[in-house]
């Protein structure tokens, strides 16, 4: 069950919050985040989306069904804003990142992983599709964000 509901957070920003049990069936859920994103953009982001909704539901929530994943969803002029979160015990995020992390970060397992363990191809997809990354410092919530213009390059292909 998906659960949906419309927020205002700030003035003149909306959040919608949509939440659902752990799984790994996301077609409708990343058909949701990504209804208003041009659709040029879908593939891009429907990976680096899947990759960290993938990672709360089996990794932060070991796939329990009783737990939760939350995902707030909100557009700041060509800034599209993903707040996701889960209600498992946390992990140390891999790099310190909290600025746009092209400009001060290059994220490769080798340079931010302390355990090869706690890294893998969904983070590094992460870094390469989205402008800003950031963990809390529990490890249980991920803000991306990208910045989305019309006559901007086209996606990232890999």
């Amino acid at each position: 069950m998906i659960a949906i509901s419309s927020r205002p957070r700030l003035i003149g920003q909306n959040w919608v919050t949509i939440s659902f049990a752990s799984t790994l069936y996301l077609c409708p859920i990343l058909d949701l985040l990504l209804a208003d994103v041009p659709k040029h953009w879908h593939p891009e982001l429907r990976l680096g989306l899947q990759e960290a909704l993938v990672n709360s539901a089996k990794h932060g929530n070991n796939l329990d069904p009783s737990k939760k994943v939350f995902v707030r969803f909100s557009i700041v002029q060509d800034h599209y804003w993903w707040v996701i979160s889960d209600q498992g015990s946390g992990f140390k995020p891999p790099c310190k990142s909290n600025q746009n992390h092209r400009q001060t970060t290059t994220y490769s397992p080798e340079n931010c992983c302390d355990d090869e363990k706690e890294c893998g191809r969904g983070i590094y997809i992460i870094y390469q599709v989205f402008d800003y990354v950031e963990w809390n410092s529990k490890g249980t919530e991920l803000t991306l964000c990208k910045r989305v213009r019309n006559n901007s390059r086209l996606p990232l292909v890999m």
